[in-house]
């Protein structure tokens, strides 16, 4: 897990000297409990004894975990384990051989004499400030690194993930493609085929009251057609405008969020800052995103305002919608906010949606602007 920042010279000072009675308890407890064990093993007993030493380096290396992002703020994901299946003896044949179980016992053993240097340094850090300032904050860094090296998923593990998850979002993408594509096709059919075919009827019974000289009858079946015809373009124009709004294209996210925000019923904040310009696929989806969410705002959640904020760092657009209605929102198998985040997969993107009842609600989608 990569190490963001440095952390924060006070806290670090304190990791620096707080973790050393921790780590002399492992070490001694772990060591004492792993030689009993292997001392025993000949007579069965040390079986159970070494299961509870690695037990034990487990819910150490889950507590390092936890320390680590308290004190220096960064967050080390648990590895994946092996499975195993009942029994002491299934338990430790899978241990034995899980390399997750060994990288947790090397970082116990090299944890104590790492916090005898940690915790030397954490002293004169409080007794000499410029070194606390400059160096503590390098040293809490580097521990960081280790950590999430060794108590974090693996390289193979981390390659495994990205996989399945790259697999899912593909997968998601390919059916929000699909339910876009009916989508489209029931609008077209529904909405502006209608209308034309409306038009043709109204143009043919034209032409049989031309043959009648009956000029009142011609103008108002020609008015109707015109009046259809223009209905048509306008469903096509908002139908095309969903696709991808011209302004979008032609003037950046800004323009047409503000577009789209001064159409909605309710007044709605919006603040952009994506400097440079993102490719049009982030674009596309931020777009669909907001329209999306915005749309089922003031439809369901009863909300008499919201607020849009759209920025974007070298690596990520981060898209916020909030609005001040009565709360209860969530991501459910075949609603509209799955298929937000759907959409957001098609370019490996995450929605998250906080919503508490009584509000207010928070949709964000952190969406990469390369891939």
């Amino acid at each position: 897990m990569p190490v963001t920042g440095r952390p924060k010279v006070v806290r670090t000072i304190g990791f620096l000297i707080g973790s050393l009675p921790m780590r002399i308890a492992a070490f001694v407890v772990v060591l004492v409990t792993m030689l009993l064990g292997i001392a025993t093993t000949m007579l069965w007993v040390g079986i159970p004894i070494l299961i509870t030493a690695t037990s034990m380096v487990q819910n150490f290396a889950a507590f390092e975990r936890r320390w680590v992002h308290t004190m220096l703020g960064v967050d080390v994901p648990p590895p994946r384990r092996r499975e195993h299946g009942p029994g002491l003896l299934q338990t430790w044949q899978v241990r034995l051989v899980d390399q997750t179980t060994w990288r947790e016992v090397n970082y116990v053993l090299l944890a104590f004499p790492l916090g005898i240097v940690e915790f030397v340094a954490g002293i004169v850090s409080v007794a000499v400030p410029p070194f606390g300032i400059f160096v503590a904050p390098r040293i809490g860094a580097m521990h960081a690194a280790l950590t999430a090296s060794m108590l974090g998923p693996d390289r193979t593990q981390q390659l495994e993930a990205r996989t399945r998850q790259l697999s899912d979002s593909r997968a998601r993408g390919v059916d929000a493609v699909e339910a876009e594509r009916r989508r489209i096709e029931r609008d077209l059919h529904d909405g502006a085929q209608q209308r034309l075919v409306a038009v043709a009827m109204s143009l043919g019974r034209a032409q049989l009251k031309l043959d009648l000289d009956d000029p009142v009858a011609v103008r108002e079946l020609i008015g109707a057609a015109h009046a259809d015809a223009k209905l048509a373009v306008s469903e096509l124009r908002d139908l095309a405008r969903g696709i991808y709004p011209p302004v979008l294209q032609d003037r950046g996210l800004d323009a047409a969020l503000s577009s789209l925000t001064a159409r909605m019923p309710i007044p709605v904040v919006v603040e952009v800052s994506v400097d440079p310009r993102p490719p049009a696929p982030v674009e596309t989806t931020t777009y669909f995103i907001v329209s999306e969410t915005l749309t089922n705002i003031t439809k369901h959640a009863g909300a008499d305002r919201a607020s849009v904020r759209v920025t974007r760092d070298d690596e990520t657009v981060v898209v916020e919608i909030l609005d001040n209605g009565h709360g209860g929102a969530s991501v459910r198998p075949g609603g509209g906010l799955a298929g937000l985040a759907d959409r957001a997969a098609t370019i490996d993107g995450v929605l998250t949606v906080v919503s508490p009842v009584g509000g207010p609600t928070v949709v964000r989608a952190d969406l990469p602007v390369r891939w």
